[in-house]
């Protein structure tokens, strides 16, 4: 699709303030959003660069908008957890902050739990409504630095907050000023921002962010909140939508610094982590996630996630310990009770588990034919099999070896006669109806009938 409407195209930046466009009537980009069909992608067929900044970096938002999706988590729980993204994101700090809500009691004796440990990473960070009244909260804690709720469509602006761009602008100074004059560093998250008008309002007020910024001395930063998850990656994609437009604009128009500038996406289209990502690329130091994924509605980016994509852009871990991505996983289980997706990336029961018996016959031949990198190495998760009537003698032979941890000369030949024993007795149990998977506690019993020896 071509793009419909000029006011959204990309225009190479000129560095000019912009004015903000004081509409009576929102501007709800209908072309864009016609709300009774699916959200339509327009292209201007335009491209703009790659553009990484030199370093990158993460940031969480476990128990702010993590919560907002399910049970709230205990203090204790809050502090475990804190704990190992500290561990997680190592001495580096690529995991640099962690976002709290500041409002009930809990809330707060969490803020303190975490800052008694006395860590530099990940830095205890607060969020707040764009209400004056809200600072005293930050202040109370004793915070260097708080996100604001700085919503910047015309959805947000005229339909919920019943204002028009102007006075939207105004409100949020007022906060703003209040941060500034306790010298504590305001990051104004950017709600909702692919539906909003970049160049008559977004860009503006982005700009009038800077100016304070430079007559103030106190850096500025600004969350780009894909709030709905509409955001994509594709080249020649139009503005609001553009990821990559998106970050360009704030960073060669409104003259962010790509380190004051921060992702936020969502999940409604599948798209979080390839959008956090890709705003990496283009020049935004800064993806903000939840662990495990977990975040309003379809949820945030994934940490884990982040932190196995920054691996892979650096081509480095650069003192991250990803292996705690697995205690990560085991105490969202053990601890808080937590169902997590079997076949969820990284820290689901399966993801790195085969039934397929050709699967396993290549990986008992080399491993490294279905394992996406050493996961035992890397994460603490031995490469996986489970059993079913689809395993075949490959998969009960891949079972035995990892389970004994038999190696080199001593693993089962899969053309063992006892082998084939155990496998026949698996097939009649789904013969007779049995549609689930076999236990290891099953597996172990016909081993231990078939192969007493091990």
């Amino acid at each position: 699709m071509m793009l419909e409407t000029s006011n959204q195209g990309y225009k190479e930046p000129t560095g000019k303030k912009l004015e903000i466009n004081n509409l009576k009537k929102p501007n709800l980009l209908r072309e864009l959003y016609p709300y009774s069909e699916i959200p339509k992608v327009i292209f201007d067929n335009k491209i703009v660069p790659l553009d990484p900044p030199k370093n990158f970096w993460i940031t969480d938002t476990t128990f702010r908008d993590g919560q907002q999706a399910r049970p709230p988590y205990s203090v204790k729980e809050i502090t475990d957890l804190y704990k190992m993204m500290h561990r997680l994101g190592g001495p580096k700090g690529i995991i640099r902050q962690c976002e709290f809500f500041l409002y009930s009691d809990k809330d707060k004796e969490a803020v303190k739990s975490c800052q008694a440990l006395g860590y530099k990473f990940p830095e205890v960070t607060g969020w707040i409504r764009a209400v004056p009244k809200d600072f005293e909260l930050v202040k109370a804690a004793g915070l260097k630095e708080t996100g604001i709720l700085t919503s910047v469509s015309d959805y947000h602006i005229y339909l919920k907050l019943g204002w028009d761009r102007k006075k939207a602008a105004e409100k949020y100074m007022e906060v703003i000023d209040v941060a500034i004059k306790a010298e504590v560093i305001p990051r104004c998250h950017f709600e909702d921002i692919t539906r909003a008008d970049i160049y008559g309002f977004v860009i503006p007020f982005a700009q009038m962010l800077m100016d304070k910024q430079q007559e103030s001395g106190i850096p500025i930063k600004i969350r780009l909140c894909d709030t709905m998850g509409y955001g994509v990656s594709y080249p020649g994609a139009a503005l609001p939508r553009s990821i990559p437009k998106l970050v360009n604009v704030f960073v060669n128009e409104a003259k962010v610094p790509k380190e004051q500038l921060e992702i936020h996406t969502h999940n409604d289209f599948h798209k979080y982590l390839v959008n956090a990502s890709s705003a990496w690329l283009y020049g935004c130091a800064v993806a903000n996630g939840a662990l495990l994924g977990y975040g309003e509605r379809t949820g945030n980016t994934p940490v884990e996630g982040l932190c196995i994509e920054y691996a892979s852009l650096k081509g480095s871990t650069n003192g991250m310990d990803l292996s705690v991505i697995t205690e990560i996983g085991d105490y969202y289980r053990e601890e808080i009770g937590e169902h997590i997706p079997k076949n969820f990336p990284f820290v689901g029961e399966d993801f790195n588990v085969t039934r397929a018996g050709i699967h396993a016959d290549g990986t008992i031949k080399n491993e490294e034919i279905y394992n996406i990198f050493d996961t035992n190495k890397l994460l603490n998760r031995p490469l996986g099999v489970g059993i079913t009537d689809k395993s075949g003698t490959a998969g009960v032979t891949l079972w035995i070896d990892n389970y004994f941890n038999l190696k080199d000369d001593k693993k089962i030949d899969k053309y063992d006669p006892k082998v084939k024993a155990i496998h026949h007795e698996i097939i009649k149990e789904y013969e007779q109806g049995r549609t689930t998977s076999i236990s290891n506690h099953e597996m172990l019993k016909l081993v231990n009938k078939h192969m007493p020896d091990l």
